[in-house]
């Protein structure tokens, strides 16, 4: 009867808790002194659900950029044509998902090199800010960007 009693109060107490423990465990944070947070992204916001932040490090000399996602944001599909993308997370949790392979976690250290014409889109976990260092390489002449559909909430609600 005792251990029936104990049971009952430690379940009615982490029930209790649940809400409190969810709020503080539900979404990972970002230490931003490390990788800087940047400036709001408006210039491709059109492109973005949610918002995300671009701190260019460099980029005049070659450097990459560090592009935070806040949690469930995401880039719109897009296509990198004659031109190599590459990400490396440096913090938090997201995703890189290119048409037609399971969809990548990426943590930090994750390093992705995105092939030239390769359908794609890539962002923060649900409960995760997210970012990585993005630059491009093996540039040809005439490369750019096809900005696609966005990542609709049903697509995206069926990642992990």
């Amino acid at each position: 009867m005792i251990k029936k009693k104990k049971l009952l109060f430690l379940s009615l107490l982490l029930l209790a808790m649940g809400d409190n423990l969810n709020a503080q465990i539900m979404q990972e944070k970002v230490d931003f002194n490390v990788w800087p947070k940047g400036e709001l992204n408006s210039a491709y916001a059109q492109y973005f659900i949610g918002n995300s932040y671009l701190a260019p490090l460099e980029t005049e000399k070659g450097g990459p950029v560090n592009v935070t996602f806040e949690p469930r944001c995401r880039n719109n599909w897009h296509i990198h044509h004659k031109s190599v993308q590459v990400l490396i997370c440096v913090a938090g949790r997201g995703w890189y998902v290119e048409e037609g392979k399971e969809p990548l976690e990426m943590r930090p250290g994750t390093v992705v090199a995105i092939p030239a014409e390769a359908k794609h889109w890539h962002g923060a976990a649900k409960d995760s800010w997210f970012q990585h260092l993005t630059y491009m390489a093996k540039v040809e002449e005439g490369s750019s960007t096809t900005w696609l559909e966005p990542v609709v909430d049903a697509e995206y609600d069926k990642l992990p």
